[in-house]
């Protein structure tokens, strides 16, 4: 019994090593791209938010430049009406503005005639004194008269004084009823909201009948797109990705609206307000782009993927083929004492960095029933497949990706794989995990 016993356990550990086969793919040629992959809103290059600068009950819309009512995504030129607020009492305070100017041009008319009245006085004064010096006081000319003519000349002068600062007077009350009344005039004329741009309305935010109060911020009446020709992308990006994002990088872009569709961009300018959420920092960084076809609409969401590198006719293997390590009975015999401490630091997924910057990783090609080390020194990724290069790495070389029972549904053998389809039994990861260089996010490779 326990021979057979024995026996038994033998057999069946035979055939379960039998079972186990390698799942393998070769060292393909082929062209990768490295990008870095994040989020944004389609925004209007220049948008102009109309305002109200008086408070009032919303009367009536004005017409956009096909005769039809103000209304979203209308059409409108520079001048424009785009609403009108009732102006009752605006047109009550500039009629009584117009009041307080005349009655301030009739208060100069009579401060004028009473100087000129004055001076006639002055000049008679003066006159009437100037012979009482000649006679002097004497049985001529009593004391008393002397006197009389003195003081009438000297009051005159007082007078004439007077009236010509009531003059000064007349004309700043001219001057502050004129102000007056230009104050009210352009309330008035506020009551009239146009468009200071020719653009198209993009949101609409009061309706007939409802009243804005205009206090220490202006209320938001209309937002007015000058151009959507031409679009922006505000994006958002990792502070660990900031540093390969610069002015003039090309960047393409999706939308769902589209999806079918790819949007070409450039980076216009990176914005050094950086935000914080959940101790995340991002930047925000603008992509902008033609929009001719008035296609893109404003705030959209766009899946945007920056050009970071690109590398054309290079050595590729699939990233799950630089995380997997052997064991040790599957190493070749002449390899297992050089190769023991190489599979324990790939199976840690995390490879060394040369003394150059560049970093190093261990690939395990196919050696008869058996595994043997390559090493290799990485390049770009695109998350899913990264460039490899070695003296001892070449083009169709058979790479071990993973282990699959044999005669099971999807096994792989030597070529009939690619090196680009998911594998079954193989954990996925993803792309800002993968080994090598380059951007954190997915992007295209060659074939």
């Amino acid at each position: 019994m326990v021979a057979m016993a024995i026996l038994a356990g033998w057999y069946f550990h035979r055939n379960s090593q039998s079972r186990t086969a390698f799942r393998i793919v070769p060292v393909r040629r082929g062209d990768v791209v490295s990008v870095i992959s994040a989020t944004g809103t389609v925004e209007p290059e220049e948008v102009v938010d109309i305002g109200a600068q008086v408070g009032g009950q919303i009367s009536s819309f004005g017409q956009d430049k096909n005769g039809k009512t103000i209304d979203y995504g209308s059409i409108v030129e520079e001048g424009t009406i785009l609403a009108r607020i009732d102006d009752s009492l605006y047109a009550a305070d500039v009629e009584l503005g117009k009041a307080g100017l005349l009655q301030a041009n009739a208060g100069l008319i009579r401060a004028q005639a009473d100087l000129v009245q004055m001076k006639a006085k002055l000049e008679q004064a003066q006159r009437d004194w100037e012979r009482a010096q000649k006679l002097g006081p004497s049985e001529a000319l009593a004391p008393t008269a002397y006197d009389a003519y003195k003081a009438n000349f000297e009051i005159a002068q007082a007078n004439v004084a007077v009236d010509e600062a009531a003059v000064e007077q007349g004309q700043a009350a001219i001057a502050q009823a004129q102000a007056s009344l230009d104050r009210v005039q352009r309330n008035l004329g506020y009551c009239t909201i146009k468009s200071p741009v020719k653009g198209v309305i993009i949101d609409r935010r009061v309706n007939i009948g409802q009243t804005v109060v205009s206090s220490l911020n202006a209320p938001s009446l209309f937002l007015i797109a000058k151009d959507l020709t031409r679009i922006q992308v505000w994006v958002s990006v990792n502070e660990a990705d900031i540093g390969s994002i610069h002015p003039g990088q090309p960047a393409t872009f999706t939308v769902d609206a589209f999806p079918n569709q790819t949007f070409y961009g450039q980076v216009g300018k990176m914005r050094l307000n950086a935000t914080m959420s959940q101790n995340v920092v991002t930047y925000t960084v603008e992509v902008t782009t033609d929009n001719k076809d008035s296609k893109l609409l404003p705030y959209l969401t766009a899946n945007v993927q920056f050009k970071v590198g690109q590398k054309d006719n290079v050595l590729l293997v699939p990233n799950g083929a630089l995380r997997w390590a052997p064991k040790p009975e599957q190493i070749a015999s002449e390899f297992r004492s050089s190769a023991s401490r190489t599979s324990a630091s790939s199976r840690a997924s995390q490879p060394t960095t040369a003394e150059a910057g560049q970093a190093h990783a261990t690939l395990w090609a196919v050696e008869g029933a058996f595994v043997r080390p390559v090493h290799v020194r990485l390049g770009l990724t695109d998350g899913t497949v990264t460039e490899v290069q070695g003296d001892n790495v070449k083009e169709g070389m058979s790479i071990v990706v993973g282990e699959q029972a044999e005669g099971s549904a999807g096994a792989a053998v030597a070529g009939g794989a690619s090196p680009f389809t998911p594998q079954l039994g193989q954990a996925r990861r993803p792309a800002n995990e993968s080994s090598g260089t380059g951007g954190s996010g997915g992007g295209s490779a060659g074939r």
